[in-house]
């Protein structure tokens, strides 16, 4: 009965390429199609508006299935992930209490992060009543424990006769130290790794060897600086440790990737594709004993970089579509970083919704069920290869510098990541990258400083990065959110104890007025001002007389271009010094109203953050 079916394409003609661009041309009314439409990335490439079946014909990536090398679908058969959720542990039985109420709250996978040293009793209660051979166990401490660390916790394993069934990893990682001060890790790293790996081989799935690119992702790289690094990273492990005379399968084995993830949807997706795919081709070269030893074994964080403190909730839209993204990717392990993170150490409230935030993903809209949904897609297909292309060049040329640990120590992994983070920051000053509630479309009354327990260089447990940073030996990751500096400037706002008051004197043009006061409420509210709107003036004495009546700290005209030649003087006239006053827009009369002392314009290509430290510096004395 199937073969009977009748298979309509076949009634339509093919149409090419060519074609298809033409049509587009012709409903582009004479704008350049690669101007208009086509994408260019942070990664270094162009996206086309459309893509074809010719797109991918010659793609290897397509050939295989998931489960096989070089595992571009993905490592396993399914597409199943653990659910982990952090801890922090500085007592064993309170975290240990709280592991067991979220065990049976949907999690997984649990991430215990150790603030104090933890003896071999203080594990036992840390990890009593936890079924070792079904939840996956993840520790975060400080490299110089991790030795002992190991040894006290594969003796809790075997005891629990769960060594062959045991998941879960050991987070050693010597490089933070360069990453996040800029000193160097005073210990032999080969000697203790080795050291570490042979301590714990009787637990075949323990993982001990940590490839932290989060912390890149959190800092600001982009896409592709993540991953050539995280290839650089792991490959590190792999030379100190054959040189140290490590077999490279089981080498391969206990390298664990922590990698972040970022909004940008359908690049991430790609990045995972391209960092299994480039990491199984790393491995091989080093001719392990078998394909297995591989398989990358991945866990993904949603970022921080990209979280706010000002209208927080929508972190929880942003870490949605992150861990989306990821799961769709095929990753082994996924946390959602609570939306209250910025300014607080996360409540029960904030857990909860994290973890149902992946249970959704499972649970209803059963996102586990189905492996590798993006393979065959001729726009995904291709983002991977681009990707794998630009991480790989950047992976060249780590290597050609000394490999990851001495780009590390002279300081260049840290500086092109910053000077990454340094270009997104103008692109949010500038509005080319959005956060909205921060630099878009920010909630106008919203005030944050009471909410806010812990921020800048201090966290929460009242360190101070910033004081050791003075004596870095080379340049350190900077590890500023996205959001910090416009978030910086709405505080002093508040903390001033001043909100000023921007009047929008509309008039003229109906459609522009609106469309412009529209505009500039959304640009000072970013600061915290006081937005004043209102539908029009007949005329600009009846506006200026209203904005005096309001005690208006700022009086922005908003009309259309032609109209300004001759409002604007009128306006700035009638107002006369009372309040600073801006024009909304670009005309093309600038000139001539600069010539009578018109200075302030707000438009577009306006770069946001310096104008309204500008207006903070004028307004708030």
């Amino acid at each position: 009965m199937a073969e009977n079916k009748e298979k309509l394409f076949d009634q339509f003609p093919p149409v090419s390429t060519e074609e298809w661009r033409a049509k587009v041309e012709v409903d582009l009314k004479g704008a350049d199609f690669n101007k208009k439409l086509v994408w260019r990335t942070n990664e270094g490439f162009n996206v086309q508006p459309m893509y074809r079946a010719e797109d991918i014909k010659d793609l290897k990536t397509t050939d295989s299935l998931p489960g096989e090398y070089p595992f571009v679908r993905g490592t396993k058969t399914n597409n199943d992930w653990y659910i982990r959720q952090e801890i922090e542990v500085c007592c064993p039985k309170a975290a240990n209490e709280k592991a067991t109420e979220v065990l049976g709250k949907g999690v997984t996978s649990l991430g215990f992060k150790l603030k104090e040293d933890i003896d071999a009793e203080g594990l036992k209660t840390l990890l009593a009543g936890i079924d070792l051979a079904k939840v996956e166990v993840n520790f975060d401490c400080c490299p110089n424990k991790a030795l002992q660390l190991a040894k006290d916790l594969v003796e809790v394993v075997k005891a629990a006769g769960a060594a062959d069934t045991f998941s879960g990893s050991i987070g050693f990682d010597p490089f933070r130290r360069l990453l996040k001060h800029g000193k160097d890790f005073p210990k032999d790293i080969k000697a203790l790794a080795a050291e570490i790996v042979k301590a714990v081989a009787d637990v075949k799935n323990l993982r001990v060897l940590a490839v932290n690119t989060d912390k890149l992702c959190n800092a600001g790289a982009y896409i592709y600086q993540e991953l050539g690094y995280a290839l650089s990273w792991g490959n590190e492990w792999l030379s100190q440790l054959t040189d140290a005379g490590i077999d490279a399968t089981e080498a391969a084995k206990r390298i664990k990737f922590n990698m972040g993830i970022s909004t940008n949807y359908f690049m991430e997706i790609a990045k995972f594709r391209a960092a299994r795919m480039l990491w199984a081709q790393i491995v091989k070269q080093y001719e392990p004993k078998c394909d297995c030893a591989c398989k990358m074994n991945v866990h993904a964080t949603t970022s921080e970089f990209n979280q706010t403190i000002f209208d927080a909730y929508v972190n929880l839209l942003r870490s949605q579509t992150e861990s989306m993204s990821a799961a769709l990717a095929g990753v082994d392990s996924i946390t959602v970083t609570p939306f209250d993170k910025q300014y607080k150490n996360p409540d029960d409230f904030s857990e909860r919704l994290a973890r149902n935030q992946q249970l959704l993903l499972k649970e209803e809209s059963h996102l586990d069920k189905i492996v590798d949904p993006a393979g065959g897609s001729y726009y995904v297909e291709t983002l991977t290869m681009s990707i794998a292309n630009e991480a790989w060049k950047l992976f060249l040329a780590t290597e050609e510098q000394g490999g990851f640990y001495a780009a590390l120590k002279a300081g260049e992994v840290q500086k092109a990541v910053n000077e990454s983070s340094d270009k997104r920051h103008t692109d949010v000053a500038r509005r080319k990258e959005s956060l909205l509630g921060t630099n878009q479309f920010p909630n106008f009354n919203e005030i944050a400083n009471d909410k806010i327990e812990c921020e800048g260089g201090k966290c929460c447990c009242g360190h101070n990065n910033d004081a050791e940073a003075e004596t870095d030996a080379v340049e350190a990751l900077k590890n500023t959110r996205a959001a910090s500096e416009f978030e910086a400037l709405r505080l002093e706002t508040e903390r001033s104890g001043k909100r000023p008051k921007v009047f929008m004197l509309t008039i003229g043009n109906l459609a522009m007025r609106l469309a412009r006061s529209q505009f500039s409420a959304n640009f000072f509210a970013c600061a915290g001002y006081q937005i004043i709107d209102n539908l029009g003036f007949d005329t600009v004495e009846a506006g200026v007389e209203a904005a005096m009546e309001k005690q208006a700290d700022v009086v922005v005209l908003c009309s259309s271009d032609d109209e300004y030649a001759t409002l604007a003087p009128e306006a700035f006239k009638a107002l006369a010094g009372r309040a600073e006053f801006v024009v909304a827009g670009a005309p093309a009369c600038s000139d001539d109203l600069k010539a009578v002392g018109i200075t302030e314009f707000v438009n577009v290509r306006s770069n946001v953050l310096e104008t309204l430290k500008a207006f903070n510096a004028k307004l708030l004395k």
